[in-house]
């Protein structure tokens, strides 16, 4: 399987940021012809205001986004997995990633779980809760028979999220991202790399890049996008600046990773309370 995964600079500007995830799909499928093409988390809009991000969120289906990865989708003949996007249902918006097959119809739809909310080292305080709802739902799809499973950028820090994603067949785990510059210079990649070793899948981390404004501060997002075999070996890196990476998985490294360290036999084996 060959994929694809584009590292963006998204700021406020939403017809700008959408114009160039787009123009990097195009490129990407131009030229590397891959199965599966993945976008950052919050493509669409980033920082800005809450009034700014309310303002750009869509409905799913209808929204004129929504609509346009269906028509890319289905014109390259690629499954999209379009990182998060604002999606608004009713009065309450969602941090959402939706995925379009090869024909353009959308085949899985994930609502962020974990809402960050942190107060990073530099004193800089994060609030997701402030505008968006935390999702329910796990979620998987299926890519030409291989399962791949969603989660979004914060949902990193929480593997039991990753292991319910194994228990239904993922072989392959998403995790679009915009991690903040503060936290990603320690924690992303190893955080990334662990998750590959305890699930033993593939991980797909596309992740947002650079400087935006936000309440009129300028902040950093870490970018250095990443692709981690099932071992725990970076195979495919984009430190900075806009851009794809394009790689291909060979998926018989799954089966060999889980062959060497059990760890399914070794789970249902154990009979620890609690555990």
């Amino acid at each position: 399987m060959k994929v694809s995964l584009i590292q963006t600079n998204a700021r406020a500007d939403k017809v700008a940021n959408v114009r160039r995830a787009f123009e990097l799909i195009e490129q990407a499928c131009t030229e590397d012809r891959p199965d599966l093409v993945m976008l950052p988390e919050c493509f669409t809009i980033y920082g800005s205001t809450v009034e700014a991000q309310l303002a750009a969120a869509e409905p799913c289906p209808g929204g004129e986004t929504y609509e346009a990865l269906g028509k890319l989708a289905a014109k390259h003949g690629v499954f999209i997995h379009a990182g998060s996007m604002n999606e608004r249902d009713g009065e309450r918006m969602y941090n959402t990633t939706l995925v379009f097959d090869r024909s353009g119809k959308e085949v899985a739809r994930y609502r962020k779980i974990h809402m960050f909310s942190i107060t990073a080292p530099d004193g800089v305080v994060y609030d997701e809760g402030k505008i968006y709802t935390p999702g329910t739902d796990i979620v998987t799809y299926d890519i030409d028979g291989v399962t791949v499973g969603c989660t979004i950028c914060y949902d990193l820090r929480f593997p039991e999220l990753f292991q319910a994603l194994v228990a239904r067949g993922a072989k392959i785990i998403a995790v679009p991202a915009a991690f903040t510059l503060q936290t990603g210079k320690e924690h992303w990649e190893a955080l990334l790399r662990a998750r590959a070793i305890e699930t033993q899948c593939f991980i797909l981390a596309p992740g947002q890049e650079g400087p935006y404004e936000e309440d009129g501060a300028t902040l950093f997002n870490y970018g250095h996008s990443l692709v981690v075999e099932p071992w725990g070996a970076v195979i495919a890196r984009r430190a900075l600046g806009e851009g794809i990476i394009t790689t291909r998985l060979d998926l018989a490294d799954i089966d060999a990773a889980r062959s060497r360290v059990q760890l399914a036999a070794h789970r249902a084996a154990r009979n620890v309370q609690g555990l």
